[in-house]
């Protein structure tokens, strides 16, 4: 990924189009993606792959109807007739139909092309069994963040993908320009000398947790995993890659953590800090305090986002169906239709298994079933490990990168900020304050200042999305004309290694058993017990 900087997000999509008998054929030129997953992350990346890349969704697995009717007119019918292979009901029979589409290939049959490459878009319990159920069809996989919820299944993962074929993270916060720009500053250029320690923040945003973490899909452990996998995994990568990856196209050893440790817990959103005014209400639209609530759902839904014309996210992640709604009966009816959905709730006689299974957005957050934390820290110490002497003439750039230091994550529920990253970080030359849109440099010697301000691409997390989907894509295609090998492809476009994937995730384990054990990981054992026995 050495040339993405100057090129990530500046490249026009190219039309390589070839017409044979009348028909445009450049679609059969180009990587053809599926898509498995049609819900938020499922879109984002289509709309990045459309957008920005050379890439052609080409079909869909999604369960829910109506959402892969929405998403296969969006991204794959506009300008095609209807066609076999292009939507299934699940990803299962896509494996079925490309397994069948193979030996009619093979046994000489006229067939319709397949896909070279695949997003995982599913929830992140499902990863595993669905990477692991596409293996044998030999594609390369796009897997959205986290790799799976447990240590064992990203273990299944990181063992059962081939070498191969190339696999990608949705480690967004790599592919941005501010944060792509912050470590060539760090790595390449060293303007603040050798970095001595940094502190970064995630700002989840108030209102984003309690829809999240509190009322979605990510408030239980049991169900999900822990917010600091399911939410901050890319910040814990994002740290590894300025502190623990060398710099480009160097053959150095990464720069292990030494110790790893972690405090945090559930401090708000629980029935213990309930108003009294609430009394027994556990839905917002009969309690008698939803008027006093800066978490009314209500509120939050409709008056801050549907009642202003504001029908996509969060609002149709409450109801999928809201923006059709909207646009085909109005405001009136898209009103009555998300308020009917809000009024949905449980109680003591509702089966354990409907409650676990969905969200539940009109639910008090001091009554919700939720048990993952709302604020936490992680600390990283790295020990100095200067390279053997021969591998550098001067002595004094074995230390380059390679120093003691240490890191500290906050990741924070209760903030102004929504997953606007803010940090610092202090050097041996300089400091280095940044947030989602600027960096600023001081220099000590000097006392000059500079301020970057990266290009702010459009797109999710700071242009990360389609920045990610264009280096996949174009790792795909170099692969698939021939001029470049996976290996290098992997190395040069993707710019992540699956043992980068996998150790980012073993931090986040190793930082929650110090969490609940209330000790200071070793990481060098821990990796020895965990991983390599």
């Amino acid at each position: 990924m050495a040339d993405a900087l100057e090129t990530l997000g500046s490249q026009p999509l190219r039309n390589d189009s070839l017409m044979i008998n009348g028909k445009n054929t450049s679609n059969l030129t180009r990587p053809r993606l599926l898509i498995i997953g049609a819900g938020a992350r499922g879109n984002a990346y289509a709309r990045a792959v459309t957008e920005s890349t050379r890439g052609v969704v080409a079909a869909v697995a999604e369960p829910i109807p109506f959402k892969r009717e929405s998403f296969a007119k969006r991204y794959i019918w506009a300008e095609t007739i209807k066609d076999e292979g292009q939507e299934f009901d699940d990803w299962k029979d896509f494996v079925q139909y490309e397994h069948t589409r193979r030996k009619r290939e093979v046994a000489g049959e006229r067939v319709l092309p397949g896909v070279d490459g695949v997003f995982v878009c599913t929830l992140d319990e499902t990863h595993a069994e669905i990477i692991t159920g596409l293996v044998p069809l030999g594609l390369h996989i796009m897997c959205e963040k986290p790799l799976a919820t447990n240590l064992h299944d990203c273990l299944t993962i990181y063992r059962a993908l081939s070498p191969k074929v190339l696999f990608s993270i949705g480690h967004v916060l790599r592919y941005s320009p501010h944060n792509m720009l912050l470590r060539k500053l760090l790595l390449q250029d060293q303007v603040i000398g050798d970095v001595i320690s940094i502190e970064h923040t995630e700002p989840v945003g108030w209102w984003h947790f309690s829809h999240s973490y509190v009322r979605g899909n990510w408030r239980k452990e049991s169900t999900t995993a822990p917010s600091l996998l399911t939410k901050s995994c890319h910040d814990i990568d994002l740290l590894l890659w300025l502190l623990c990856s060398p710099p480009p196209l160097s053959n150095e050893a990464p720069h292990l953590p030494s110790l790893i440790s972690s405090a945090g817990s559930l401090s708000y959103f629980k029935q213990s800090r309930k108003p009294k005014l609430a009394g027994n209400a556990t839905n917002c639209l009969s309690c008698p305090a939803e008027k006093e609530c800066q978490y009314s759902a209500k509120r939050i839904y409709n008056e801050n986002h549907l009642a202003k014309g504001k029908a996509g996210w969060p609002v149709h992640i409450v109801d999928p169906e809201i923006e059709d709604c909207l646009a085909m009966n109005g405001p009136a009816a898209a009103e009555a239709k998300l308020m009917r959905t809000l009024a949905e709730d449980y109680d003591k006689t509702t089966p354990q298994a409907v409650i676990d299974r969905r969200p539940w957005f009109g639910r008090c957050v001091y009554e919700s079933d939720n048990d993952v934390c709302d604020d936490q820290i992680v600390t990283m110490t790295w020990d100095e490990d200067p390279l053997p002497p021969a591998e550098r003439i001067d002595p004094s750039t074995r230390f380059k990168g390679r120093g003691a230091k240490t890191a500290s994550f906050h990741m924070v529920a209760f903030t102004e900020k929504q997953c606007e990253r803010r940090g610092r970080i202090y050097g041996t030359k300089g400091e280095i304050e940044y947030d989602s849109k600027i960096i600023r440099v001081y220099d000590f010697a000097s006392g000059h200042k500079q301020l970057h301000s990266p290009h702010q691409a459009g797109g999710g997390h700071g242009g990360g999305d389609d920045g990610l989907a264009q280096q996949y894509v174009k790792a795909i295609e170099a692969v698939k004309n021939g001029s470049l090998g996976v290996e290098e492809a992997q190395t040069l476009h993707i710019g992540c290694t699956l043992e980068e994937t996998f150790r980012s995730h073993a931090v986040v384990f190793a930082a929650e058993e110090s969490r609940k054990e209330g000790r200071v990981v070793a990481w060098a054992d821990w990796w020895r017990v965990k991983v390599q026995q």
